[in-house]
């Protein structure tokens, strides 16, 4: 199976989805993208919480761009927000009955949440490894 995660800039909530489900399920194919990769690098808040889960090996090099992607190669295509959903469907109307929305906010602009976005992804990435 091939999950892919997608947010905005592909630099805290993607990638550390893709990293925890590498951990928590290493028999599935875990990616993400940004919509507007921020280069050139991933957030010192995601890798700090990363180390905590010990995923931080698991975590991307950089951020990448959804356009680098075969979008149609993946199983499951997990958007963050509902206008995630709706550029992964401008880049692939096939997608559509493969993508999930989970509605988890950006922490660059909720300064001071961090833990709980983090603690949003992990549950959402538990649930979504023992259902898969």
């Amino acid at each position: 199976m091939k999950v892919l995660f997608v947010c905005s800039g592909n630099v805290y909530r993607s990638p550390v989805a893709e990293a925890l489900l590498k951990k928590f399920r290493p028999d599935i194919q875990a990616d993400s993208a940004g919509t507007n990769p921020v280069l050139p690098r991933i957030s010192e808040s995601a890798k700090k919480f990363l180390k905590t889960e010990n995923a931080s090996h698991y975590l991307k090099a950089e951020p990448e761009g959804l356009d680098e992607k075969k979008l149609d190669k993946y199983d499951l295509i997990v958007a963050m927000k509902p206008h995630h959903k709706e550029m992964v469907l401008n880049k692939c109307q096939s997608c559509e009955n493969k993508i999930v929305v989970w509605n988890i906010d950006d922490p660059y602009f909720l300064p001071g949440h961090e833990t709980t976005i983090f603690q949003q992804i992990k549950n959402n990435v538990k649930d979504l490894a023992n259902t898969t």
